[in-house]
């Protein structure tokens, strides 16, 4: 018994790659996770549509600002510009000052602002759309106590939230998960493709064959891009059918980006069977990426609600960029016009997880 665990703890001892998983990754991902994790979003990117131009429309801006929720990142020319910056996610939220804002106001009359919130975030939408009202009635009952002959209320913020009004879970919710499956399983079917067959005894029929190293990487990932084309299939029709979330986009676009995603997940789980020896690593190493795609990729919390050092680390993963095509998609309608920078974050990806598999890939027994 003795015997058998002192062998045990020195096989440990000497696998410093598994004593690195063992000790090193969780407090990383502790400390990572400790500081993501946040319920209460702050410092939404928010456009703003100032037609009025006046004191009176700064003064709304500077609350809502000062609120610490809303971070006003630009201006639009035009409503279709605000339109254009909410559809492609550069903006959360957009605030709208009409020609008479100021006029109104003086008058004693009821100012009307529109606030548009891109509801594809529900976590987003109801701070936004709470804060926002906030704001209207505070304002209003701090000009109420200076002037006390108003009879109409002098701010009314008029929160329209956009693409899920009704604030669906399921319509936030399936499609997010849709990209979390296809990670899961690519990244763990393949993470474990090449030491399978180091462990089986099986790579050295690949080693005698005239198979180049890219041959053989492109031999691994072909067959299942196939498998997750079938899981997205099956996972869109159950969302339609059983959950009723629209699909307002392409089916074809959706499908022709969701190649550079299956690639980047592909490539990610090929290069981590690179580096692992056992199919246990396989398995512990494609955790380490699994975890943070579901914590960082904004699929459970909001991105804004993060520090800026774990967003530019959520970054590096996959699944943030593909979260953004999904739910564009599927519940804006909006095509690859919109969201060119994301098909080309994956691109990157694909590339550079591809090549560097095949270059760490030697063709001989380690």
């Amino acid at each position: 018994m003795l015997a058998i665990l002192k062998k045990e703890f020195l096989h440990i001892k000497r696998d410093r790659l598994t004593l690195a998983m063992v000790f090193a990754l969780p407090l990383v991902q502790l400390l990572i996770f400790g500081f993501a994790i946040q319920t209460e979003v702050k410092h939404i990117p928010t456009v703003v549509f100032d037609q009025s131009l006046s004191y009176e429309s700064r003064d709304l801006l500077d609350s809502f600002r000062a609120s610490g929720y809303f971070d006003i990142t630009c201006r639009a020319k035009g409503y279709s510009d605000l339109t254009k910056m909410i559809d492609s996610s550069e903006a959360k939220a957009g605030i709208i000052f009409p020609p008479d804002f100021a006029q109104n106001l003086r008058k004693g009359q009821t100012a009307q602002v529109q606030v548009i919130v891109d509801a594809t975030d529900s976590m987003v939408a109801t701070s936004a759309v709470a804060v926002a009202s906030s704001i209207g009635l505070l304002k209003s009952q701090k000009i109420i106590i200076q002037k006390t002959n108003l009879k109409n209320m002098p701010y009314d913020i008029r929160v329209r939230p956009w693409y899920n009004p009704d604030g669906i879970t399921a319509f936030f919710m399936v499609p997010a998960i849709l990209g979390i499956i296809v990670t899961m399983t690519m990244v763990l079917m393949t993470s474990m493709g090449i030491v399978r067959e180091r462990e089986k005894g099986t790579l050295e029929q690949l080693i005698v064959t005239p198979v180049r190293s890219y041959e053989l990487m492109l031999g691994k990932i072909i067959p299942y891009i196939a498998l997750g084309y079938i899981q997205i299939t099956v996972a869109l029709l159950v969302g339609a059918l059983v959950f009723k979330v629209p699909v307002r986009g392409s089916l074809l676009e959706l499908y022709i980006l969701t190649l550079f995603f299956i690639t980047a997940s592909l490539g990610l789980g090929i290069f981590i069977s690179t580096m692992a020896k056992t199919q246990m690593q396989a398995i512990q190493m494609s955790f380490f990426v699994i975890l943070p795609s579901i914590l960082l990729s904004g699929f459970m919390f909001p991105r804004e609600a993060m520090p800026l050092i774990i967003q530019y680390i959520g970054d590096l993963i996959p699944l943030t960029f593909y979260l953004t095509i999904i739910r564009g998609i599927v519940l804006k309608g909006i095509g690859i016009e919109y969201l060119y920078p994301q098909v080309i974050a994956l691109l990157i990806f694909s590339v550079v997880l591809v090549t560097l598999s095949t270059l760490r890939f030697k063709k001989k027994i380690v």
